[in-house]
């Protein structure tokens, strides 16, 4: 008799635990939203958070109060010094939080 064969379930995006290094915003997104690679675009009032692992940066945002988190489509790079964080999230913040329309 064989055993049946195990297939892995297709699951939602995990909500990653805060990095190490990270930092966070509360942002709305601009007309258009914001692009993800899970799901597409979002829009309207996000959580955004700029992750260090190692010596690379991953900018993620989610619905405000939500547990899923989505990568930033185009929003990851090695940084070459750790201090530098804090201007990559700066910079992310700047392009995405458009309050105003």
């Amino acid at each position: 008799m064989t055993e049946p064969e195990k297939t892995a379930t297709p699951e939602a995006p995990a909500a990653p635990e805060a990095a190490a290094d990270s930092r966070t915003t509360n942002i709305t997104a601009g007309q258009g939203g914001v692009m993800t690679d899970e799901v597409g675009v979002i829009t309207g009032d996000l959580t955004l958070r700029s992750e260090l692992a190692a010596d690379q940066v991953t900018v993620r945002v989610q619905y405000q109060e939500a547990d899923e988190w989505y990568a930033v489509t185009g929003a990851k790079a090695q940084l070459k010094d750790p201090a530098d964080l804090d201007a990559v999230h700066t910079v992310a913040v700047g392009i995405l939080n458009r309050p105003e329309g």
